[in-house]
């Protein structure tokens, strides 16, 4: 199960993710992004993320490497994945 709840003190929106994020459910992380406004500053917390697949490691990772997020309290599994992809 995915939840994700939003906060923001007006200079950045953050969006707390909890539970487990993979294929079947990254569109609502996805739709959560795409409803702020462009040019916000946006950090996704991960402090309780459970678990995340492949897909959903690269979809942060394509994410953080555009700009469009700040990943904190990332998990180090995802960190090092991250890592490894661009290393490569």
């Amino acid at each position: 199960m995915l939840r994700i709840q939003s906060t923001t003190d007006g200079t950045i929106t953050v969006l707390t993710v909890s539970g487990r994020l993979d294929a079947e459910n990254i569109n609502e992380l996805r739709e959560s992004l795409d409803k702020l406004p462009d040019g916000d500053a946006v950090a996704l917390d991960l402090a309780d993320l459970l678990l995340a697949d492949r897909e959903a490691v690269r979809f942060l990772g394509d994410r953080e490497a555009s700009g469009q997020i700040v990943l904190r309290h990332c998990p180090a599994y995802i960190r090092r994945s991250l890592e490894s992809r661009s290393i490569r």
